[in-house]
């Protein structure tokens, strides 16, 4: 049998409430804004305008007195300031620097790098000005919160918000790019978010694909996971804790006493879980027996009015639930702090709870953020807040993991079922102070080979993986190549076209790519084979197993509420297994978070933004010239072969190609959208294939966890 669920990821929101503070600007920056403000002599803020608030759904303005509560106003350093950042973020992982592991609090790092007070309060009283509460201005003073009125936002910025319905859905969104005086625009970037059009927790159902026994055709069904046992004739191999602490070596780990005992993994949401979920899970899965606890939080701002309310739970509960699941799965020691603001009705309440923490006293050592949103849907002000919020996490010392997403390198097509907007990642996760988290799912399936590596029968805690099982990129979508060779196609494209392949209309898969906006490649994204030359920061960096049940193999999680559309999380019922088990990079971003749990007990310390160690272990691994057998020997392809001293399990099979609507190369955004299906039929135009080293479909690939923990270091 084989399902397929959608995956789960999804972006960060904001929320808030509010009472005026002001945050120490810096006292050393220069002022930049100079002269009184012209109201007269106005700038737009350009790419600020949400793709979906198009004419064909707009319904006119929102009433002027409707409440705008929450705003985060994104403000800017100057170039100087940025050049020192930047040399600050790499001298903080170089054991040869003065400043290595010398971790910033909110305030030096506002002192450091954050605007002139004079400016901060030029900018606050020509805010109030027009009606604005300033709520607070953050320590970092890169952010304001500002509450107000739809109307004093379009006299302020110059732009309607209105309202918009798409796909039988209310929205609101600012018609037009936003502007401000010409005076404020040295210090001023734009809103975060004036609209409601928020983060995807991209959760699809589980499926199987059956053969019809008259048609001979193959077919979807529901989609109904189970694990490691018989369910509607076919055999089911779903992923647990244990069998995932065997496949990626963790066990060895958690036999020296580090099982993230110490460490807190904070998981980024906009709504709360039921925690005896978290509590049914440990039990079913033999996870009780560790010292992690689970706690739920909305986490005030340091000062000023309360921006952070309770969301209660609600339709993200599912991303919520596994997310503070998969991190304790691999660190069961570890607190899980699950931190939750609700959305207000421009910020996604992720950002505020990320904000609000950040910003405080004691800073998160590790984060996780299994949301997302295509840099385009972002737009030039959000791109810039989560950039600038992941660059004080890396300053801070915290490591923060972001999924990828689920949708190939077509992000900005999420929940439809063709690209048409052309290559694009999401702004979640393609900032260079994070780690991007891809997806892979396993190639026994399509091998014909499960027998090698699972048992037909549960062991103690739900355990039936045998070692390492080889891997491919995560990709449900009929382009993929490999799935359409299962399917007796010589290539994606005919695949698609074809009666059946109609069937795997989608954009479920790994998401990866090059970024759209971050223009200079990081310093630490080189040194290892594939890795291109093309001046951009690139998705993924490393991967874990995503799937969600296509070739047998998903995982389970356990998210009861009735009012979400979840069911008893008892393993051994198939139905309510079925409901309890998915796939998506939603948990490898979590799974990956726990990793660095183990990494920070075994070494003491924290790492801030790990991309630099991960670059230069692969880079020993299989350099930029490797041609040796170390690579081959780390080839994912060799399962259960696979060479034991590997850090890294390279993944050079399949790809995350999805299927394109246009008559023109698949990704090229000028082709006409409702042209004839295509996919490209050579490698070299596939977005994207899995090759030897680092790729767009899987980055670095897949780690052993006790390798990677043993050998952990600042790169020298």
């Amino acid at each position: 049998m084989r399902y397929i669920t959608s995956a789960l990821c999804a972006l960060v929101c904001l929320v808030a409430t509010g009472v005026t503070s002001l945050a120490q600007g810096s006292p050393f920056a220069a002022p930049r804004i100079a002269g009184a403000i012209d109201e007269a002599s106005l700038i737009q803020l350009k790419g600020n305008i949400h793709p979906l608030a198009q004419s064909q759904y707009d319904h006119g303005a929102v009433a002027g007195n409707l409440a705008m509560d929450h705003m985060l106003l994104q403000l800017k350093r100057s170039p100087e300031q940025e050049q020192a950042l930047q040399t600050l973020l790499g001298e903080l992982n170089d054991p040869s620097s003065a400043n290595y592991h010398k971790w910033l609090t909110a305030e030096e790092f506002g002192e450091k790098f954050g605007p002139a007070q004079q400016d901060i309060d030029t900018v606050t009283a020509w805010l109030k000005s027009h009606g604005f509460r300033v709520n607070q201005v953050y320590p970092s003073g890169m952010m304001i919160d500002v509450s107000g009125t739809a109307e004093q936002v379009r006299k302020a910025f110059h732009t309607e918000i209105h309202n918009y319905r798409v796909d039988g859905v209310n929205h609101i969104a600012n018609a037009a790019d936003p502007q401000i005086p010409a005076a404020l625009a040295p210090l001023v970037v734009g809103f975060a978010s004036l609209n409601d059009f928020m983060p995807r927790a991209a959760v699809e159902n589980v499926g199987e694909v059956t053969k019809d026994s008259k048609s001979g055709k193959w077919k979807p069904a529901g989609w109904d996971p189970s694990y490691s046992f018989s369910y509607q004739n076919s055999e089911q191999y779903d992923v647990g804790p244990l069998d995932f602490a065997k496949i990626y070596n963790i066990a060895p780990v958690w036999a020296t006493t580090n099982t993230g005992q110490g460490q807190t993994i904070v998981v980024i949401e906009d709504t709360n879980v039921n925690a005896a979920d978290w509590t049914t899970f440990r039990s079913a899965f033999g996870l009780s027996a560790y010292p992690g606890t689970l706690t739920q939080v909305q986490p005030p701002p340091k000062s000023g009015a309360n921006n952070c309310s309770n969301p209660g739970t609600n339709g993200d509960e599912i991303e919520a639930a596994l997310d503070a699941e998969w991190s304790s799965a691999v660190a069961p020691g570890a607190t899980i702090e699950l931190a939750s603001c609700a959305n207000t009705r421009s910020t996604f309440g992720g950002l505020i709870a990320a904000q609000n923490l950040l910003n405080s006293k004691t800073p998160p050592t590790i984060m996780s953020v299994s949301y997302g949103e295509c840099e385009g849907a972002l737009g030039a002000s959000g791109n810039a807040a989560f950039n600038t919020t992941w660059a004080q996490a890396a300053a801070e010392g915290t490591s923060v993991y972001v999924a990828a997403g689920d949708w190939g390198a077509a992000v900005c097509n999420a929940g439809g079922s063709y690209a048409t907007q052309g290559i694009a990642v999401s702004g979640f996760a393609s900032t260079p102070n994070n780690v991007a988290v891809g997806g892979t799912d396993f190639q026994d399936f399509v091998n014909n080979d499960i027998s090698s590596y699972w048992t037909t029968t549960n062991g103690a805690g739900g355990a039936s993986a045998l070692s390492y099982v080889p891997e491919i990129p995560w990709n449900d979508s009929c382009a993929s190549g490999i799935l359409a060779s299962y399917m007796g196609y010589a290539s994606g494209a005919l695949f698609c076209n074809s009666t059946g392949g109609r069937n795997f209309l989608d954009l479920i898969a790994g998401s990866g790519g090059p970024s759209s906006i971050y223009n200079a490649k990081p310093s630490w994204q080189s040194g290892v084979l594939g890795v291109p030359n093309d001046k951009k920061r690139d998705l993924p960096d490393v991967s874990l197993f995503a799937a969600n049940g296509l070739y047998s193999h998903a995982l389970l999680f356990c998210m009861s509420d009735t009012r979400e559309g979840g069911k008893a999380c008892t393993y051994t019922n198939s139905t309510n297994a079925v409901s309890n088990s998915a796939g998506g990079t939603s948990f490898a971003a979590p799974a990956f978070a726990g990793i660095q749990a183990l990494v920070n007990q075994s070494t003491g310390k924290t790492w801030g933004n790990p991309d630099a160690i991960f670059y230069a272990m692969a880079g020993a691994e299989y350099s930029s010239s490797s041609t040796g057998a170390t690579l081959q020997n780390c080839q994912s392809s060799n399962g259960n072969g696979v060479n034991s001293a590997c850090t890294f399990y390279d993944i050079a099979a399949g790809d995350n190609d999805v299927v394109c609507s246009g008559k023109t190369n698949c990704y090229t955004p000028t082709r006409d959208r409702y042209g004839v299906l295509s996919t490209s039929s050579t490698t070299s135009n596939v977005a994207y294939p899995a090759n030897k080293g680092w790729d767009f479909a899987t980055g670095l690939g897949t780690v052993n966890v006790t390798n990677l923990v043993n050998s952990w270091r600042a790169p020298q």
